[in-house]
């Protein structure tokens, strides 16, 4: 590894050269991207690469099919780390796979998700969702239908957009204290929430570099206060911006890990990211303080219910509880995937799946097949849930008292699926 510093991209930051490995993965990817765009999330390394990329002719599908499956085979030879060659392989897996697939090559749905994530999705049984809208049902108050009383559950939590800017200012502070207390945060991170429309997801997180990330916050659909905790602790502390901002100073800036400068959409790197976004709530907020954090909420965001306190305090207890099944009711976008996909149901047969089986409002039953049915998103469905499930196990297997400490490497290591679904 050479000790020369380039400039990277999005500032004036100097980063190290990249080996000739992390080189050639990064112009694979930057190519690919060419004919997938959206396929690089995010990339803060060397100025020069990205430069190089862009003032070439298009490469062709075949082409780069072919020079991922050469940079693989050099793998063993030019890269001693363990980790870091488990990673790069399986990442290239996924790289060669798409590359395939606009060359012309077909695969099976299932088998196309598992090798882009190192990873099969399962299908999850119709009773557990059947269980979870069971409980809700019991939960919600008044009488009428259970999509009526959910629905006006729904709107008496629904934050006003013009209080959005100040309440998620306010809960990334909060969790953003509670990560630093737990795990190290880098020196100058730094995270903005700005809202948008028009979008196939609920929030998103753009890392740029430099320890920075840009929240965007959809408002397509209306914002519940019991469900946006674990959308900030998902996005930003301990979970996406966390992440790439410590990985970006261990991996990039101390180990010289230059391929951890280009974050890719449909690789396993995303089962691990997005799994440990799902996971991260629990870290940001003990399960006996959500019903706390939920009363300051209401307050702040000015909803109605904040007027009486004892009502609020009944109400967080509620909403928390309704929340967690609402979770395992979320994952029922895998079976929408594996229904649309390899069963070859309409969109239409699989939306009223989605809203009877998930019970949700029909617009967001069409909101959920809008994002399965998107090009880049069709296969990234399956990482939020099986993610979350894969990293639980692992760090469930810890005591207790050690389990912030096995989550804190998901932050800061190039672990793969296999290393987390793997013993010890």
């Amino acid at each position: 590894m050479t000790d020369t510093l380039v400039p990277a991209v999005g500032g004036t930051r100097m980063v190290p050269a990249p080996d000739p490995v992390a080189r050639d993965y990064i112009l694979l990817a930057l190519r690919l991207e060419q004919h997938i765009p959206g396929l690089v999330d995010g990339y803060f390394g060397p100025a020069a690469l990205k430069g190089q990329v862009d003032m070439e002719q298009l490469a062709a599908p075949e082409r780069l099919r072919d020079d991922a499956a050469a940079l693989r085979l050099r793998l063993r030879s030019e890269v001693s780390e363990a980790d870091r060659r488990a990673y790069l392989d399986v990442q290239l897996v996924a790289l060669e796979t798409q590359a395939a697939a606009l060359a012309g090559e077909t695969l099976p749905y299932l088998e196309y998700v598992t090798r882009c994530f190192d990873h099969t999705p399962a299908w999850i049984a119709d009773d557990q969702f059947d269980a979870a809208g069971a409980r809700i049902d019991e939960l919600l108050p008044g009488d009428g239908s259970f999509a009526d009383r959910l629905a006006e559950w729904d709107a008496a939590l629904e934050i006003p957009v013009d209080r959005l800017p100040t309440v998620l200012d306010w809960l990334v502070a909060r969790f953003r204290q509670a990560a630093a207390a737990q795990f190290a945060l880098p020196a100058g991170e730094d995270v903005r929430v700005s809202l948008v429309r028009d979008q196939p997801w609920s929030a998103y997180n753009w890392f740029q570099g430099g320890r920075r990330s840009r929240i965007d916050v959809n408002t397509d659909l209306p914002v519940r206060a019991s469900s946006l905790p674990r959308l900030v602790a998902h996005e930003a502390y301990p979970g996406h911006h966390l992440e790439h901002a410590s990985k970006e100073a261990e991996l990039v800036d101390r180990q010289g890990r230059l391929e951890s400068s280009i974050l890719l959409i449909n690789t396993p790197d995303c089962l691990i990211s997005e799994g440990l976004g799902d996971l991260g709530l629990q870290f940001a907020l003990p399960a006996d303080q959500h019903a706390e954090l939920l009363v300051e909420l209401f307050e702040r965001a000015a909803l109605a219910v904040a007027r009486d306190p004892a009502a609020a305090r009944a109400t967080a207890e509620r909403a928390a509880a309704i929340e967690a099944h609402r979770v395992t009711l979320a994952s029922i976008g895998g079976n929408a995937a594996l229904l649309r996909h390899v069963h070859g149901h309409s969109h239409d047969e699989v939306v009223a799946y989605v809203r009877d089986v998930g019970r949700v409002s029909p617009a967001k039953a069409e909101k959920r097949l809008e994002f399965i049915e998107h090009p880049l998103w069709r296969t990234y469905i399956f990482v939020y849930a099986e993610g979350e499930a894969l990293l639980e196990r692992w760090v469930d297997a810890v005591p207790v008292g050690e389990r912030a400490t096995r989550f804190g490497r998901l932050l800061r290591e190039q672990l793969t699926p296999a290393a987390v679904r793997s013993p010890g």
